[in-house]
């Protein structure tokens, strides 16, 4: 008897494991179901806690802390895994990035688009995706068009994310809905650039002291906008794609659609429809119009665009559109994010990346702070200001939805249409796509020439845009000029590139 205690034992013993183990897999689900290709554990074990920490650029919130500790209450039973959003001043972030990325500090998720993605990715400071996307961002996967999602990969490899948002635009302009109605004007057979010069007219015979038409930004020109929102810029608006459908690269100064806008809006600068200092304002249209000095302002075209632009300035605003939209690389390619190669846990960054396109608790407490002390819902589904607060005294307003994951699931504010996400959704699905799409141009055999050719440009770019230069004299000389800073050079290394890209990307 003595001798089999021990194989009993032993045998209880293994009871014991086996029925805890059928408990564990028969027992209720916990509160918080875990991120989709997460599962809360990692080969079979249970996740080590970690953080997440989050870089990216914005203004300063006093509760921002607040609002990382309520974002962890959710990350922390889905994925075991606290956050740290760690922000920069917007006039520092380039500057802070680099030292970042080039030091040990510890980053995970990390901002990116545009050239400083493509001189990121070179330099080997993020790390490719396609297998953490997989095995842990599934959801990302979902929420794509495949096409949209395979935009940001350089030579067929992915290194970050776009955020989902406005991806689209179309040539726009936003007029005073208030002087349009004291004039009794209608715009809803303007299509045209053309069909502005009698309403430009009628308010200046009737408003003689406005600034009718100012730009989109104050570092932009009046021509940006319409030129952004028509040809594919091919990353650098130096050698471009005029026509959508080909796979052909022109020099954008040498286009007919170029002088023919330029000669517009030099039309418009003579007849005083844009302000004479306008080559040197630092002043955008919307300012103007603000200051109750201005009627119109130059805009990329989207979904709520006015209701956006007009909560912001306090001026009720009526669109015009001047095209259909259209979508390209750069379009979709400008706001991302990605995993730094300093990362210590790239798929716990993968599974938080993820949870940015699929919890829309967590979608909402970055875009918009805590309900009840930083927002409010509305009946209709919008959300506003709690009663007594505003934006210069709430302690969280960053109101930066389209940096982060997806904003689609983010709540509309007041100020928009309750559908403007589904709307949103609907646009970007239905706008026009480049031929080239996907393509990332990569400048460094011919930097020697863009040093120059920068030069050029922003010695009669300026003018000519603005109206300030009269185009029948001065764009032969911007074009002549050009040539002798090595344009031609540039745009056939540019379609050297797209040729080969086409090969593998286009069959």
């Amino acid at each position: 008897m003595t001798k089999t205690k021990p194989i009993v034992r032993s045998l209880l013993a293994l009871l014991l494991v086996s029925v805890l183990v059928l408990a564990g897999c028969g027992g209720a689900s916990p509160k918080s179901e875990p991120a989709d290709g997460a599962s809360g554990a990692s080969g079979g074990q249970e996740l080590p806690p970690y953080e997440v920490v989050i870089l990216f650029y914005g203004a300063n919130q006093r509760d921002l802390g607040l609002v990382e500790e309520a974002i962890n209450a959710i990350t922390k039973p889905k994925i075991q895994a606290t956050v740290k959003l760690k922000r920069i001043e917007p006039a520092a972030w380039t500057q802070q990035k680099t030292l970042m990325l080039a030091g040990n500090e510890k980053v995970d998720l990390i901002f990116t688009g545009e050239n400083q993605y493509i001189n990121e990715v070179a330099q080997k400071q993020l790390l490719p995706l396609d297998d953490l996307l997989q095995s842990h961002g599934q959801d990302i996967i979902k929420a794509f068009q495949p096409e949209v999602l395979a935009a940001s990969k350089i030579d067929g490899i992915t290194y970050a994310v776009p955020s989902i948002r406005d991806f689209a635009s179309y040539p726009s302009m936003l007029l005073r809905t208030d002087l349009l109605e004291k004039y009794n004007i209608d715009v809803s057979g303007v299509k045209s650039f053309d069909d502005m010069d009698a309403i430009f007219q009628k308010i200046k015979d009737n408003e003689p002291n406005l600034k009718l038409l100012g730009k989109a930004t104050a570092g932009a020109t009046i021509a940006y906008s319409p030129l952004i929102t028509t040809v594919d810029p091919l990353g650098d608006n130096i050698g471009v794609l005029d026509n959508l459908d080909e796979l052909k690269v022109v020099n954008l100064y040498e286009t007919e659609h170029y002088a023919k806008l330029v000669r517009t809006i030099r039309r418009w600068y003579e007849a005083g429809y844009i302000p004479k200092d306008i080559a040197t304002s630092t002043q955008s249209g919307s300012d103007y119009i603000q200051a109750n000095v201005g009627f119109a302002v130059m805009a990329k075209g989207k979904p709520g665009i006015e209701t956006q632009t007009g909560q912001r300035i306090g001026v009720p605003l009526t669109p015009v559109a001047f095209g259909p939209a259209k979508t390209d690389t750069v379009a979709i390619t400008n706001a991302m994010f990605a995993i730094s190669a300093r990362s210590k846990d790239p798929e716990r960054a993968m599974m938080m990346l993820n949870l940015l396109y699929s919890d829309k608790d967590i979608i909402n407490l970055i875009d918009w702070g805590i309900e009840g002390k930083h927002y409010v819902k509305n009946p209709n589904g919008t959300i506003d200001f709690p009663p007594g607060v505003e934006g210069s005294s709430t302690g969280y307003n960053l109101r930066q939805g389209w940096m982060f994951g997806n904003q689609l699931l983010s709540y509309p504010w007041a100020t928009d249409s309750p559908d403007i996400w589904q709307k949103m959704d609907e646009f970007n699905r239905g706008a026009k796509k480049s031929a080239a799409l996907g393509f990332m141009y990569n400048p460094d055999p011919v930097k020697t020439e863009l040093a120059a050719i920068s030069n050029v440009v922003k010695q009669y770019s300026v003018g000519l845009e603005n109206g300030a230069l009269d185009p029948d004299e001065n764009l032969p000389k911007f074009i002549a000029a050009l040539k002798a800073a090595g344009i031609d050079k540039v745009v056939a290394e540019k379609q050297r590139q797209l040729d080969e890209w086409a090969k593998t990307y286009k069959q």
